[in-house]
């Protein structure tokens, strides 16, 4: 008796025993069924890279060619170049000065003789003028003549600046229209740009503008002129430049002018952006996990491989799908990829320092 209670204790737990495994393999079985098919419905993962959003600020740019000038006249300041004429027909006597000089306005360039008196006989007349005047001997205005034809033959600096040519020699005929010399205020310089009238519309004086080169020299535009040169459809505009900028007239520089600022953008990497056929709206694919999540949003400026965004959501340090985002589908389950050396971009400020 007590060894048939035995064996029906051993039967019954054998049989729970079975029973338990049963129902712990088919829900195993039941489980594994659900992952397959839920990774079946989310189909392969697309290998994509990425890039974070982050704050900058942005700028929209005109670029052009400038050359550099003399500065024209303003209300401020005379025009930074002479041409010195002759005054009188004659034959040129003295030259005093050579290129590359500097000279100071007033000081005497070159000494002519004319066809009816020569500068050694209008000094001595103008001396002899002077002693009689004081003397009371002599008029005042018979003085001043004489001065003023002294003042003929001899030719002086209009201005303070360096030589930059001198174009005749002693012995030369020389009229009116003869150009004796060209003396430039190398510290009084202007760059000189023609922008194809389409761009031109958005510039305006103050606009900070950027000279080019080894060492870039950053002033703001003087002057926009209000017509197109018919010629060639351009608008002429112009910057001052600083003194002892080291530039000579004649050169030609790249340069780049601000039309707008946008300060502390939101900005996304240029690449994560798809932007739409029109208008400024575009969508980013935004990363949530192991998915890609495509976001609505409107693109601002665009600078060195940035572009300013804003949409639903998107904050500094959101992720995007950068290499990979182009035709993207919504909800797109991803894999990342690690980033290659070449990725790494400096998250600076991008500010245009002017002075």
């Amino acid at each position: 008796m007590k060894k048939s209670r035995t064996l029906v204790t051993i039967g019954i737990a054998a049989f729970g025993f079975a029973l338990g495994a049963y129902l712990l393999l088919r829900s195993y079985g039941a489980r594994s069924v659900a992952a397959e098919q839920s990774d079946a419905s989310r189909g392969p993962r697309i290998t994509v890279q990425v890039g974070e959003l982050r704050r900058m600020t942005l700028h929209r740019y005109v670029y052009g060619y400038g050359v550099v000038e003399p500065a024209p006249t303003t209300p401020q300041h005379p025009a930074a170049s002479a041409s010195v004429a002759a005054p009188v027909s004659g034959v040129v006597t003295h030259v005093l000065v050579a290129a590359g000089e500097r000279v100071r306005r007033g000081q005497l360039l070159v000494v002519l003789n004319s066809g009816t008196m020569t500068e050694r006989y209008a000094a001595q007349q103008v001396a002899r003028l002077k002693r009689l005047y004081a003397e009371h001997n002599a008029a005042l205005k018979a003085l001043q003549s004489a001065q003023a034809q002294l003042a003929l033959l001899r030719v002086t600096a209009p201005l303070s600046g360096q030589v930059v040519s001198v174009n005749v020699k002693a012995g030369t005929a020389v009229d009116a229209r003869t150009v004796l010399a060209v003396v430039v205020d190398v510290d009084h310089l202007v760059v000189r740009t023609d922008i194809p009238e389409e761009e031109a519309s958005q510039l305006a004086p103050g606009d900070p503008l950027q000279v080019l080169g080894a060492r870039p020299i950053s002033t703001r535009l003087a002057y926009v002129s209000a017509t197109v040169n018919a010629n060639d459809g351009t608008v002429m505009a112009w910057g001052s430049l600083p003194r002892k900028s080291s530039l000579r007239p004649g050169q030609y520089f790249h340069l780049r002018i601000v039309t707008a600022t946008e300060p502390n953008a939101l900005a996304a990497p240029s690449k994560s952006v798809i932007s739409q056929i029109a208008g400024s709206r575009g969508v980013l694919s935004v990363v949530r996990g192991s998915t890609a999540i495509r976001v609505p949003v409107e693109a601002g400026l665009r600078e060195d491989g940035w572009v300013a965004v804003s949409g639903p959501g998107l904050k500094v340090g959101t992720r995007v799908v950068t290499e990979g985002a182009y035709g993207l589908p919504d909800r797109t389950a991803i894999r990342i990829a690690a980033p290659s050396s070449g990725q790494a971009v400096s998250s600076r400020t991008m500010d245009l320092q002017t002075q």
